[in-house]
């Protein structure tokens, strides 16, 4: 059994798209996106610099994009698909239950309105590695701040003000390494509820399918077997914390023996080997990859 995963944002990298522009459907693909959402991907993906694509506003519809591109590239369908963050946008389009152009709407959309909440106060996201996790959510609290990723494998990103992630920083959970993030703000928390309306009423106009194939949600973990509960389910999650620990132990209840990674591929891949034991993770990063890709999906077809 095999599932097909699309990174959240942070994992983008300058650049990161100029190999897949060597194959011609995914170079017109993105063209027409672009055309469709009013923002150029393919100078985003793969002349900008890194600031410019850390802009919420850019990132967010450019991750989305990737992602649908290299899956339409494999051209395979997985048994379980599932996104991080934005990248559910990615997972349910491969599912099924939105169109690849309105789930780049909503990726834009999504973008815009994270990156105006995000504006409101100066907010951001730290990565803590490693600890005991109890202690490192206690301190996460003791500090003001949120889980906002809970991703497994011993990886908690907290979020909040400014001010109090620089705290967290002079006062680390023990055994704890800190890694800030490349976003704009503190994602999945409390400081993104100006955008849940603005997405509600966006998403009550989008045309949802019931997914082809099983498809994970963020929030818990759970199997979605509705379109419309699913797009609710996106709405709500921006600002509501990411359960991806929850994602990959569905996984594993369900049987994955294998998982590939969309582009900008490898954060996943690296969460997977260290929680998902004896199950095969390839990340798809360039064309190069399809292959093994492929030769994956046939030999773990369930």
């Amino acid at each position: 059994m095999i599932v097909i995963a699309s990174p959240g944002q942070g994992a983008q990298t300058p650049g990161f798209l100029q190999p897949w522009l060597d194959l011609p459907e995914v170079a017109d693909r993105l063209s027409r996106w672009s055309e469709v959402i009013g923002l150029d991907l393919v100078r985003y993906g793969t002349t900008a610099d890194a600031e410019e694509i850390r802009d919420t506003a850019v990132a967010q519809p450019l991750l989305v994009s990737a992602a649908l591109a290299a899956s339409a590239a494999l051209g395979a369908t997985a048994d379980v698909v599932a996104g991080h963050s934005v990248g559910e946008l990615a997972a349910a389009a491969i599912a099924g239950v939105l169109a690849p152009e309105d789930a780049l709407r909503f990726a834009r959309e999504r973008g815009r309105a994270m990156a105006e909440a995000a504006a409101v106060t100066e907010t951001g996201m730290t990565a803590v590695l490693g600890g005991d996790p109890d202690e490192v959510l206690a301190v996460i609290d003791k500090h003001g701040l949120t889980p906002a990723n809970i991703n497994g494998a011993g990886q908690v990103v907290a979020a909040g003000t400014m001010e109090r992630l620089a705290k967290l920083a002079e006062e680390p959970p023990a055994r704890a390494r800190l890694r800030p993030l490349s976003v704009a703000g503190a994602f999945h928390t409390e400081h993104m509820a100006p955008a849940v309306e603005r997405l509600a009423a966006f998403a009550a106009e989008l045309p949802a399918a019931d997914p082809r194939v099983r498809l994970l949600s963020n929030r818990d973990g759970t199997v979605v077997t509705s379109g419309r509960e699913y797009l609710d389910r996106l709405v709500a999650q921006v600002s509501s914390p990411v359960r991806w620990d929850a994602c990959m132990a569905t996984m594993r209840e369900l049987g994955v023996t294998a998982l590939i990674e969309l582009p900008p591929a490898g954060t996943l891949v690296g969460l997977a080997r260290r929680e998902l034991k004896g199950v095969t993770a390839l990340a798809l990063k360039t064309p190069d990859d399809l292959a093994a890709a492929r030769e994956l999906i046939e030999a773990n077809a369930s």
